[in-house]
């Protein structure tokens, strides 16, 4: 059963139980990433996310993680374009003492300037080790030669520069214009009832006072550039963008079965043809990245630079024969029951549910209905995803990207 609380201060509530699990996941999540930052904010969403488990009113750093450990519970945090999550797990006999936990980081965090001097260190370090990772750079590298510097185009991390800049009150003042109730959503998943989660979140969040919430809006520009980084490295990280469907289009449930026919497994064609037949690539798939008001379709492969060129073509090639010939009918089915495995997996996911009806209740507004997107799967049909696929992977409107030991973009 799923239940829903919906508070006069505009925060959301919202409780997956799943009957026989003896543990439950509890995140809290807020509708802020870096597509909302400013120039001088550029990476402070992130930054934040790691400052709050770094004291409050009544721990230090220490003893949160170590209050958390004495329960057996694991905690964590992460920060996307447009989300920030902070969750954590536990047995569910355990569900009140973590949740107090769990909200006083949140709720109470006081951001100590010892522990915000050492934390830029870790997240410098963090950066580095971004630069470090070719796949990771030449993805961000992607999003920036398909939506520019800003907006959708920020690297999650932000520069060690602006890091290195934060203050207690950039952070406050961030804070008070996105970290406000109607823009945050409170999950729970697993061995859990309603009517505990509720009283716990009115007991910890019922003071919460509406702010001067800030509705900010990414202003999305479509650069469709050719970028690439230098690094002395030995393969070559090459990526691919193609505008998309936003998130809840109606076409979203075909355009994720044509990626997976493209680049989603092992039967795909692009792992088929690219690294089966030829040879050219060890790891090479697809994958959407949907937001609110726009999307990519995304290709990835990391090569051998000598056969980079060749690679690259027998991508395009790929590409090529599915618009020109479409999709096989046996291709659509095999995507289709992928899609529905996977919801199934899910399904029995305490973490995956919290996440699942806390991000759908935060991008919708209402409670994800699970029986209604598997019935829309089933009604899939063959036809109509050769029809979405006959506006797909549009070359006028393609960006790409290119890591590597070189200085030559690929041409669009």
């Amino acid at each position: 059963m799923v239940y829903e609380k919906k508070y006069e201060n505009g925060l959301r509530l919202v409780v997956k139980k799943m009957e026989g699990l003896m543990s439950v996941t509890m995140g809290i999540l807020v509708g802020t990433g870096a597509s909302v930052e400013t120039d001088a904010e550029d990476g402070i969403s992130h930054f934040i996310e790691h400052m709050q488990f770094k004291g409050t009113k009544k721990r230090n750093a220490f003893e949160i993680s170590d209050a958390f450990d004495r329960l057996g519970a694991q905690v964590n945090a992460f920060t996307g374009k447009d989300l920030t999550c902070y969750y954590s797990k536990c047995t569910s006999d355990h569900t009140e003492a973590c949740f107090e936990l769990l909200s006083d980081l949140f709720l109470n965090s006081t951001f100590p300037e010892e522990e915000m001097e050492r934390e830029k260190g870790v997240v410098c370090e963090e950066i580095s080790m971004n630069e470090d990772t070719p796949e990771d750079l030449c993805l961000d590298l992607l999003a920036q030669a398909f939506y520019g510097q800003e907006n959708y185009g920020r690297n999650i991390l932000g520069t060690a520069k602006n890091v290195k800049g934060f203050s207690v009150s950039d952070i406050q003042k961030y804070k008070k214009a996105r970290y406000c109730p109607e823009n945050i959503v409170i999950s729970f998943a697993g061995g859990v009832d309603f009517q505990t989660a509720q009283a716990l979140v009115e007991s910890y969040f019922g003071a919460l006072e509406k702010g001067a919430f800030e509705d900010r809006k990414p202003n999305v520009i479509y650069c469709h550039n050719s970028l690439v980084k230098c690094k002395p490295i030995e393969q070559m990280h090459l990526a691919i963008a193609y505008p998309s469907v936003p998130r809840g289009d109606k076409r979203e449930d075909f355009v994720n079965a044509i990626n997976a026919i493209l680049g989603g497994s092992m039967s795909a064609r692009l792992f088929q043809e690219v690294r089966e037949k030829r040879g050219l690539a060890y790891s090479v798939y697809s994958y959407l990245s949907p937001f609110p008001e726009c999307a990519t379709q995304n290709i990835y492969a990391g090569v051998n630079p000598a056969h980079a060129e060749e690679a690259y073509d027998a991508i395009f090639k790929v590409i090529e024969t599915m618009k020109r010939e479409g999709i096989t009918e046996d291709e659509f089915m095999r995507s289709r029951e992928q899609m529905k495995a996977g919801m199934f997996f899910s399904n029995e996911s305490s973490n995956s549910q919290m996440l699942l009806y806390g991000k759908y209740m935060l991008h919708f507004n209402k409670i994800f209905d699970f029986e209604d997107k598997l019935n829309r799967l089933n009604s899939m049909t063959y036809q109509d995803a050769q029809e979405v696929l006959s506006v797909m992977f549009e070359e006028s409107k393609k960006a790409v990207a290119v890591v590597g030991n070189t200085d030559k973009p690929f041409a669009l």
